[in-house]
């Protein structure tokens, strides 16, 4: 009951966000004035994603130390990762693959016939290199790392103290309870703060369509349109697989994983989602461990809507310039956007940055990056929506292959 209530009380705030910001926008003729009043309307949404980063990094700490402190070996522990990123990279190129071949068949680009003017895009095509890839996997303090939330660096740090822990179980007995109980503490933490989650969709909502209006939605349509044509298509292939693997009760977890869905969509930030995700595993019967081993993994290297967003973005703006790329530049694209988009993480705006990354290096106008700048934020929601999916099927794919996934607590709700 609690969670239908949330869940219906998301798409009522909704519903009146995009009614509040779409009043502003008209009522409002000044656009210094929309932008006042969204800043102030937003203080509610900022608050949210706020409290909602200050609790990530000891979640993913406290529960993926437990989760790999509990395992009884080092064997089980690259067993276990080593599914995981198996699944990863058969399901990063599957979703980049069908994102290139979705723009070719869609060609939302055709027809623009858009000049280069070499103008400045301004977003930065730095930061990609092997050295800061480096420098955002390995971290020089674990305080530092944290501080920043940069989940890739918490996961390495994790990782290991957990693979220590496990190794020494007498003495870290003690250390992993602590741990584990605090784990719980940050999840009823949780708990409280996603109370604030309707208020946060309804602000998020109301500033962006109040400075921008209901006609950005219209004006790139044909563009938006196509792309989430193509995530529907990415989300029902994701759902099929789960199918094969996991029977009927797939549709279960689904079912469990409208909250956090409706969540990451309307604030564009999947790790808004992320304490609610373990949750929901919980309920479906995903062992914790599993989950909080897979999940903070998946954050960094299966992010699979923004990978779609980046293979589908990247050709179509090629498109809109009239550039014709042959199928082996396309495929080397692609290649290119599976390693560049794993080392980005806490990168603001990263699929921008791997996008006009990726644009230089094949000689392609990065002002094209301009062109989707007003819409991003609406294609984020979709790809941040998409993330929560994939990684919440593949922590559920993981448990059933370990045989980690409990019947009784899938079926409970049912």
């Amino acid at each position: 009951m609690k969670q239908n209530w949330m869940l219906w009380a998301i798409i009522i705030a909704m519903i009146a966000g995009i009614a509040a910001g779409g009043a502003i926008h008209a009522l409002c003729a000044s656009a210094a004035m929309q932008q006042q009043i969204s800043n102030y309307v937003s203080i509610g949404s900022t608050i949210f994603l706020r409290l909602i980063k200050m609790i990530i990094a000891p979640l993913v700490f406290s529960t993926l130390t437990v989760g790999i402190g509990r395992m009884t070996d080092a064997a089980s522990v690259g067993r276990v990762g080593g599914k995981a990123l198996l699944w990863f990279i058969c399901s990063s190129l599957f979703s980049l693959t069908l994102g290139m071949l979705l723009v070719n068949f869609f060609e939302p680009g055709g027809g623009m016939h858009r000049i280069s003017m070499s103008s400045a895009s301004g977003i930065s095509t730095s930061g990609l290199n092997l050295l800061d890839f480096v420098n955002h996997l390995v971290p020089d303090s674990i305080f530092h790392a944290m501080s920043d939330n940069e989940i890739l660096q918490i996961v390495v740090f994790s990782i290991i103290f957990g693979c220590a822990a496990a190794a020494l179980p007498e003495k870290s007995k003690l250390v992993l309870e602590w741990v584990e109980s605090f784990s719980y503490i940050i999840l009823k933490m949780t708990n409280f703060i996603m109370l604030m989650a309707p208020i946060a969709v309804f602000c998020a909502l109301t500033a962006t369509i109040g400075v921008n209006g209901l006609s950005i939605i219209v004006s790139y349509g044909k563009f938006m349109g196509e792309f989430y044509l193509a995530l529907l298509v990415l989300w029902l292939s994701l759902v099929g697989v789960s199918l094969i693997f996991l029977g009927k009760s797939a549709f279960k977890l689904v079912d469990l994983l409208r909250e956090p869905f409706l969540v990451a969509f309307s604030t564009s930030t999947s790790e808004a989602a992320y304490p609610l995700i373990l949750e929901r595993l919980a309920e479906f019967g995903v062992d914790r461990k599993i989950s909080s081993f897979v999940l903070p993994l998946g954050y960094s290297f299966n992010l699979v809507g923004t990978m779609m967003y980046c293979s589908f973005a990247s050709i179509y703006i090629a498109q809109v310039y009239d550039i014709p790329l042959a199928w082996s530049t396309q495929i080397a694209m692609l290649l290119t956007l599976m390693l560049t988009s794993k080392g980005v993480a806490g990168v603001p705006r990263a699929s921008l940055v791997v996008i006009a990354a990726t644009l230089t290096q094949f000689d392609l106008p990065a002002e094209g990056v301009v062109l989707i700048l007003g819409v991003d934020t609406f294609l984020d929601m979709g790809r941040s929506s998409t993330n929560v999916i994939g990684n919440s099927l593949s922590a559920a794919l993981v448990a059933k292959w370990e045989n980690q996934l409990k019947p009784m607590a899938r079926l409970s709700k049912t």
